[in-house]
């Protein structure tokens, strides 16, 4: 987002706003910038529309499609990364993560880890 103008950043913000509106009934009010780039300038623009900036806390190479990592791989990286308030960033495009997700899930409630909602949160 940082290499583009005001209006075009805006206007990207509120298109996405309205897809996910039309698709899923919901209002968006967060926002996890493309990549984890951002400036000074876009996260007042960002804000200046509403919406609060979040980012993660934990995130591996999951995003390439080619380079998938391997499944034991992934869950023992993320076992291995937990901590309170994590925020942890899967994409949805991985494989690896669309086969692990629910034994993932299952196992960090193991660990006495609760999942909550950024609402939940403020």
């Amino acid at each position: 987002m940082p290499d583009l103008d005001d209006e075009k950043i805006k206007t990207e913000i509120l298109d996405l706003h309205q897809v996910i509106y039309k698709k899923f009934g919901y209002e968006m009010k967060y926002i996890r910038p493309p990549m984890g780039e951002y400036s000074e300038r876009t996260l007042k623009i960002t804000n200046s529309l509403g919406y609060k900036t979040v980012m993660w806390s934990f995130a591996y190479e999951d995003w390439n499609e080619k380079k998938q990592p391997d499944e034991n791989q992934a869950k023992k990286k993320l076992l291995d990364n937990l901590h309170n308030g994590e925020i942890i960033l899967l994409h949805g495009n991985s494989k690896t993560n669309t086969n692990i997700l629910d034994s993932i899930i299952k196992e960090i409630k193991n660990e006495g880890y609760e999942f909550k909602s950024l609402d939940e949160f403020e």
